[in-house]
């Protein structure tokens, strides 16, 4: 197996520590910004949100004399996190108080949690915890003026979206625009699996942002040394192959896949029986907690497995008892489809491996931070994604590329996450000196020209990378077969531009530079020979001190996914990965054709010709195509078609 990505932190056990007032590193720095309004904290899972927002939700009822405090979360598994808790031992001013009664995540209907919040927003009761849906079905029953004053929490909130058929976007929209109320948003991941973003633009411009990277987070671990991605491509059924990457020694979650994937057998209580038989032989399965023991083939030894699958009664003995792990021998596997992702807690995982793609990169994330908690009984985490080589015999071999490609772009931009963050500079004299753990002066660099600009490369550059990344024209380019200037020129600012349509065309071309530069750099190897360090970067070896702009254009910033791709699959899968995508060579969607046309016309003006489809250089090449295409489609609507 290869893997895409490999990671070593510093277990400097920074993000653990906490101050005077009992706050981890990241709370401390949502905290400096409690009086803000609208508050954006994005931040991984085990960073400490929960907290966070309990710091904050008590300075805002005592200190800013708001009346209210409401915390929604997505599911009622999650409502646990926010229980009461003693603050002030460890130095905080107030303890976390939330009355029973005002606990909605609690068993019990939808009408009577409804019937409930109201009570709650007409009594003097302070804090109330609900679910996503007992707040969308609440916000019907009482006007939007009855916010003033309060604080509405909303955790997990990639699940909210600027669609206008989701609730609780409109919601979100409705309460910002007729009360005074105060929001505080919490992810450990800000970007969808769709193209639809999660605020509008004009909303989002509201929200004062806190960052916690993922790379500060595991840096700062007291126990985590290294984390790696891979890749395991299989044929036919995915349970003849799951044994080649499921070690048993390491405690694991197995996401099986949906019903309704490619990849499933559809029956997936016969998969679950099927990994079962790979490990070993059923001892027995415990009546009082749904576990179920297994002698290992190789040694005999008793693992114990939960079976998260069945989602008959007796899953929740099974839930019960995974809430109650407390030590490392109570578990080693857990097999699961729906469940044991977001807000599911076992810090003794050192591998998750998931079966087939993920719809959403935010699944993904999710099932990630299950095996980046820290715990004395790893140095090491791993996830692993087990999927479908494309198959020249197989119909949908199409969609088999397509999957992969998205596949491993998610591991792409894991690695961008992962990895620290660089500050780039503008070189502009030889005492400027780079290093790769500090400042990088880039010759021709444009530095940011508006605060826009600024705020974009500081706070959003991640969530802008998972657009390009989840673009179906970038995601062709894994292949190797494009132009990086055509890439890093083209198909990357035309996502740019509609991601931000409100960017001028010098606006554009900064938040470009730093993107490209971003990816490669994090993508890159550094290497010290003699006195002097070294990048590596792709298949170019540069002097630190001679980074250009230029220089970096020329390089393919997903150059590591096309070298995964050729070690791992043979030259015919390859080679038909390539002809599926090359199926129409010149090809274009509507966003790249909106991006380059005002190109091409300008093109015309300066040069007084048309730009050549056959010209050496890239950019005039891919707008040349640019023309053919146009002409083929009027031809097309000319001719009726």
């Amino acid at each position: 197996m290869e893997n895409i990505v490999e990671i070593n932190y510093n277990q400097t056990g920074k993000s653990k520590k906490t101050n005077k007032y009992g706050m981890r590193e990241m709370q401390a720095r949502a905290f400096e910004k409690r009086d803000s309004q609208y508050l954006l904290v994005k931040a991984p899972p085990a960073s400490g949100k929960s907290r966070a927002l309990m710091f904050i939700g008590l300075d805002k009822l005592i200190n800013q004399g708001l009346k209210k405090v409401i915390v929604a979360v997505p599911e009622r598994s999650i409502g646990s996190s926010f229980k009461n808790t003693d603050l002030k031992s460890h130095g905080f001013f107030a303890d976390w108080n939330v009355d029973a009664r005002n606990n909605l995540t609690s068993a019990g209907g939808d009408s009577s949690k409804v019937n409930a919040f109201v009570r709650f927003m007409e009594s003097d009761d302070k804090v109330l915890i609900c679910t996503h849906a007992t707040l969308r079905f609440a916000f019907e029953k009482i006007d939007d003026k009855a916010f003033d004053n309060c604080l509405l929490a909303i955790d997990e909130f990639h699940h909210v979206s600027a669609d206008n058929n989701s609730r609780l976007g409109e919601l979100l929209r409705s309460i910002i625009r007729n009360s005074s109320v105060h929001i505080v948003a919490m992810t450990g991941s800000y970007f969808r699996g769709d193209s639809v973003p999660i605020l509008l633009p004009e909303d989002e411009e509201l929200f004062n942002k806190v960052t916690y990277s993922y790379y500060e987070q595991l840096d700062g671990y007291e126990y985590l040394k290294g984390f790696g991605i891979g890749y395991h491509f299989y044929q036919e059924k995915y349970t003849s192959a799951i044994d080649e990457v499921l070690d048993t020694n390491l405690k694991t979650i197995v996401h099986i896949p949906n019903v309704n994937s490619g990849e499933s057998t559809k029956d997936k209580y016969d998969e679950v029986n099927q990994i079962l038989d790979l490990i070993g032989e059923v001892d027995y399965q415990d009546e009082e907690t749904g576990i179920i023991y297994v002698k290992r083939h190789t040694d005999g030894k008793i693992l114990k497995i939960a079976d998260l699958v069945d989602d008959q009664a007796g899953r929740e003995k099974v839930v019960e008892y995974l809430r109650n792990v407390k030590e490392l021998d109570d578990l080693d596997i857990i097999i699961a489809l729906g469940m044991a992702k977001e807000g599911f807690d076992w810090p003794f995982c050192e591998h998750t491996l998931t079966v087939g793609y993920r719809g959403s990169l935010t699944e993904i994330v999710q099932i990630i931070g299950r095996c980046t908690r820290d715990s004395y009984n790893k140095t090491y985490a791993q996830f692993t994604n087990l999927i479908a080589q494309p198959d020249a015999k197989d119909e949908v071999v199409t969609y088999t590329v397509n999957t992969m490609l998205k596949a491993i772009s998610a591991s792409l931009l894991m690695e961008q996450v992962l990895t620290p963050d660089f500050k780039f500079k503008r070189r502009r004299n030889d005492s400027d000196k780079s290093s790769t753990t500090g400042e990088l002066f880039v010759k021709g660099l444009k530095e940011p020209s508006t605060e826009n600009v600024k705020k974009i490369i500081e706070n959003d550059i991640n969530d802008l990378k998972a657009k390009i990344m989840q673009d179906s024209q970038v995601q062709k380019t894994f292949t190797g077969e494009v132009d990086p200037k055509v890439l890093n020129k083209v198909l990357i600012p035309k996502v740019i531009q509609k991601v931000y349509p409100n960017l001028s065309d010098e606006e554009i071309e900064e938040v470009r530079q730093h993107v490209v530069l971003d990816t490669v750099m994090k993508g890159a190897k550094s290497e010290v020979v003699g006195s002097k360090e070294f990048i590596r970067m792709a298949d170019k070896f540069v002097n630190i001190e001679e980074l250009d702009i230029n220089l970096i254009d020329s390089i393919n910033p997903f150059q590591k996914a096309f070298e995964v791709i050729s070690k791992e699959l043979n030259s015919p899968v390859l080679k038909l990965i390539q002809e599926s995508i090359d199926a129409k060579r010149i090809s274009f969607d509507e966003d790249e054709l909106v991006f380059i046309w005002p190109k091409v016309e300008e093109f015309f003006q300066t040069k007084g010709r048309r730009p050549d489809p056959k010209s050496d250089d890239p950019i005039e090449r891919r707008m040349g195509e640019a023309v053919i295409y146009m002409q083929e489609l009027r031809r097309k609507r000319g001719n009726g078609k």
